[in-house]
């Protein structure tokens, strides 16, 4: 079976989405300053964002793709995004835009969604291949901000991250 990473990879409209406006970037490099988790799991760098924000899986790597993803944006703060890199995939698909919805409302993505069409109108029919072809179902915008709202303040509360250096936890970002 093929790893959703190489699926990604081996797809040049859902490399393009992802990359943008999904912000994920597979180039990754290391983060900002040296992290790691509180509860001592294994963090792994799968991919940046633009502005330096890096998506880990948690967890040990026999667990492949099926680990937890958290995000760490550079300026301290961190939030679990999803529970493994499958639904993460599928939320940036559906709500690229999900750091414009402080409150993750359906109102936010709306008027978010509208400001990325102005820009990109063929952005829904290229988010539709990118899913076609990665295989993947999309839920609707409300049931992606209510997924990343569930695992960021239920299992998240689990995944404390720490500067390394100083010990001290990122802040939530959800």
């Amino acid at each position: 079976m093929t790893s959703l990473l190489a699926a990604i990879r081996a797809n040049p409209a859902a490399l393009d989405y992802l990359l943008w406006p999904g912000d994920f970037d597979l180039n990754h490099y290391q983060h900002v300053e040296e992290v790691v988790l509180a509860s001592g799991q294994l963090l792994e760098p799968v991919a940046k964002d633009g502005g330096g924000g890096t998506f880990f899986f948690c967890g040990e790597s026999e667990l492949g793709e099926a680990r937890p993803v958290l995000y760490a944006d550079s300026e301290g703060g961190a939030a679990l995004m999803a529970l493994d890199l499958r639904e993460l995939v599928r939320l940036l698909l559906t709500v690229p835009w999900w750091r414009d919805c402080p409150n993750l409302t359906e109102e936010e993505s709306a008027e978010a969604a509208e400001e990325y069409l102005e820009d990109e109108p063929d952005l829904l029919a290229d988010r539709d291949a990118a899913a076609r072809a990665l295989g993947l179902d999309l839920p609707t915008e409300a049931e992606a901000l209510a997924r990343l709202r569930e695992v960021a303040t239920g299992p998240g509360r689990d995944y404390v991250l720490l500067n390394a250096e100083e010990g001290c936890a990122y802040s939530p970002l959800i």
